[in-house]
């Protein structure tokens, strides 16, 4: 054994020991990543009483099926995401994994065979490829138009050939081995290493991609590249592989650099819960087959067995019909029936001590991944010990030591808080610090856009990212938080943004009736502090709860202030006058504020604004303190937008200008329906008659709110000490307001 090996054996065995759960003896034959030889064995002697198992297995078996039959074709690469070729490729791979597998469980040669044949093809191809004709990606595959997806391919292939590994000849082997993985394994890391040393999902997939071959190749150097990365350059006679290279080992290359980097003790991932769905797939099927290859490396258990709490944080970063919420780059509608959460709910569950709650994802997903993780779920769900997954509000710090925010999550009957107080988040990140979106029954109700992108839709950018999601998506306008002097947070670059992240200050879900969260924000506009804190209220006097939300500003210099709401729905009701334009102007010239027309504009009648909207046959209030020389503006996303690539929604902006310290407060609230059958509208007016802000300083903000029964309450917060043990006494028009604690309802 090389010096390098041993090293890394050593390294691993006395890491985190105490944390396997599951240690079981390494996989020596084949399969032995995501199969092994013994769970084929249990699957195939509990084949026809394991309902949800049987069940998949038969789709598999049919979509497999229907596939041989049509042949196999491996094209010569030349489209983006969305394009024939790149989307051949990509079924070639999902089918080769799937086809492998039903090799082992049904003990079919058809199946070994369709892969071997196609994996000769691409063989026979493969050296005669150079980089894909496409030239926008800044790593290019060879089979895709960048590695990224290269990898995702390799990732799924490995398993193929780790479950036909025994069907084929030496001499198949050998050439497959020669002419095609080594070399792809190769392009991807020591041709490719601003993919491959990277701290970043593509980079997750890069390594996942090199481990699981070298794997199922048994290819230690291949494997410790994986897990550390390479470099190029002057070689450490200790650390040198086989290729002249050497393994960097200052953690901040490889599968573990990016294991520890990303991650939060919380199991957050860094880039927001979209991409950590994406990533989620090499990063547990790798620990996976790692842990049955190599269990004494004990991956799938580092950092705290950090992959398995992901997997958690990641369901309760799901709304109540499980859509996903949008943080970062994201598309909406991504889903925990996506199949890269199949896998992980079965990984984690079976590695992972049995959560009978996860069993509950796994019913409502009705598919399960055929392999012993899979099994395992099969077997807990058909013994009944599945228990429903009880989403509660909760916390997940950002950060590689959970010191870099976080994400707030408040739940009160069907109201969900998704408050937004993190780092940047690598270059998926948006400029938009202390900014919140709102759900009711797994309905948006106050929106964060997410990216600009139609995933594999060709005719929108090849389905890639659009321009406008740098002009419009990432600029702190299209998210519903404050925007100085019309210019973004960090003034809308990278380096600047990855640099800083906001402060947690509060987070309080003790009380049912009263949770708060709260946070701070003194980087993104030098010279100015921000503190935004939300409260979700439930109170006999409200038929639903609601949303208060109080945002303090703090500067050294007079600014304007925009305070967007993105609300979804149709206006019903305004308390304020306001001149609707023939032709809508539109509001800026950049920092997405060309993307804007204002379609109206008014001010205030009173101290307060009222706006009252319709969405999904549900009436929605938002009520906000005002002054005087507020400009309220009635906007709507599409401006300078030839192509029609975002849509078209609408958005209330406060403006507040030449002022220097200020709060903005305001509540939403849920209040009434209509019924488009009976034609009846119950509930359609605001509770809320008043909210004003009667004290503020640099010590306390007290927020005072009636009711239109004439129910007065007052919420007030400490701003500079959130000790639980401290008592506060203020005196508000005459009358002494005295608590323990940070903040107070009364």
């Amino acid at each position: 054994m090389s010096i390098l090996c041993i090293i890394f054996l050593i390294f691993f065995s006395c890491k985190d020991n105490s944390n396997n759960k599951n240690n079981l003896a390494a996989q020596s034959g084949h399969p032995s990543l995501i199969l092994t030889e013994q769970g084929v064995k249990q699957i195939r002697a509990n084949l026809g009483s394991i309902p949800i198992f049987d069940i998949s297995l038969s789709e598999t078996k049919a979509d497999v099926d229907a596939e041989i039959k049509n042949g196999i074709e491996v094209p010569i690469p030349k489209d983006y995401s969305g394009g024939y070729t790149h989307e051949r490729h990509k079924r070639n791979y999902i089918k080769m994994q799937k086809a492998g597998v039903l090799y082992q469980i049904l003990e079919d040669e058809t199946y070994a065979k369709y892969v071997r044949d196609m994996l000769l093809e691409y063989a026979a191809l493969y050296p005669t490829f150079s980089v894909h004709p496409k030239p926008r990606s800044y790593a290019r595959g060879k089979l895709f138009w960048q590695c990224l997806n290269d990898s995702n391919w390799l990732v799924y292939t490995s398993q193929a050939y780790d479950c036909i590994y025994d069907f084929l000849s030496e001499e198949e082997r050998n050439r497959l081995e020669t002419d095609l993985f080594r070399p792809f394994a190769d392009f991807i890391s020591k041709e490719n290493p601003k993919f491959f040393n990277r701290v970043h999902n593509h980079s997750t997939w890069g390594n996942a991609a090199v481990g699981m071959i070298a794997l199922a190749i048994d290819d230690d150097s291949l494997l410790q590249r994986a897990m550390y990365g390479y470099k190029e350059g002057k070689i450490d006679p200790e650390l040198k592989d086989d290729d002249g290279g050497y393994i960097n080992r200052d953690g901040k290359m490889g599968f573990l650099a990016n294991l520890d980097e990303p991650f939060s003790p919380d199991g957050y991932f860094t880039e927001g819960p979209y991409y950590q769905r994406y990533a989620s797939y090499p990063f547990l099927i790798f620990a996976q087959a790692l842990q049955n290859k190599k269990p004494e490396l004990n991956v799938l258990y580092h950092k705290d067995s950090v992959l398995l709490k992901s997997v958690n944080a990641l369901i309760n970063l799901s709304d109540a019909d499980g859509d996903f919420f949008v943080l970062n780059d994201a598309q909406k509608g991504m889903s925990l029936q996506t199949k890269s959460l199949v896998s992980a709910v079965d990984i984690a569950y079976h590695f992972g001590g049995n959560n009978p709650e996860l069993l509950s994802i796994a019913k409502s997903q009705n598919n399960v991944t055929l392999d012993d993780a899979g099994l395992a779920v099969a077997l807990g769900i058909k013994n009944g010990k599945d228990k429903p997954f009880s989403k509660k509000s909760i916390e997940l710090t950002d950060g590689a030591d959970g010191n870099q925010g976080a994400v707030g999550v408040l739940r009160n009957e069907n109201l969900e808080l998704v408050y937004k107080y993190t780092a940047h988040g690598l270059s998926h990140g948006h400029f938009d610090k202390l900014s919140f979106s709102l759900f009711e029954k797994g309905n948006e109700v106050v929106q964060d856009y997410g990216m600009a992108r139609y995933v594999n839709v060709e005719q929108k950018g090849g389905g890639n990212y659009l321009e406008e999601n740098k002009t419009w998506s990432k600029q702190t306008i299209s998210h519903n938080t404050i925007v100085q002097n019309e210019a973004s947070q960090f003034k809308g670059k990278y380096d600047i943004g990855s640099k800083h992240h906001s402060e947690k200050y509060i987070f309080d879900d003790s009380n049912n009736s009263v949770q708060v969260v709260s946070a701070k924000e003194s980087n993104a506009y030098p010279g100015t502090e921000l503190h935004r804190t939300m409260v979700l209220i439930e109170d006999k006097d409200y038929s639903n709860p609601f949303v208060l939300d109080i945002m303090r500003v703090k500067s050294n210099a007079p600014n304007q202030y925009d305070l967007p709401l993105y609300y979804l729905g149709q206006i019903v009701q305004t308390n304020f006058n306001y001149s609707k334009y023939d032709s809508p102007k539109v509001l800026g010239t950049k920092h997405g504020y060309q993307h804007l027309y204002e379609e109206a504009k008014g001010s205030p009648n009173q101290d307060n604004i009222k706006l009252t909207w319709l969405a999904n046959n549900t009436f929605y209030s938002y009520s906000a303190t005002a002054t005087a020389n507020d400009e309220v503006i009635l906007a709507r996303i599409g401006a300078n937008d030839p192509e029609y690539n975002l849509r078209a929604e609408p958005s209330l902006i406060i403006r507040r200008k030449d002022t220097q310290n200020t709060v903005f407060a305001s509540i939403i609230e849920s209040h009434g329906t209509y019924s488009p059958i009976s034609e009846s509208a119950l509930n359609a007016y605001s509770n809320i008659k008043s909210i004003k802000v009667v004290f503020d300083t640099d010590a306390y903000t007290v927020v005072q709110f009636e009711t239109t029964k004439g129910k007065t309450k007052v919420f007030a917060i400490s701003n500079m000490n959130a000790d639980k043990e401290i008592e506060h006494k203020l005196t508000i028009n005459n009358k002494a307001l005295i608590w323990k604690g940070a903040f107070t309802l009364k």
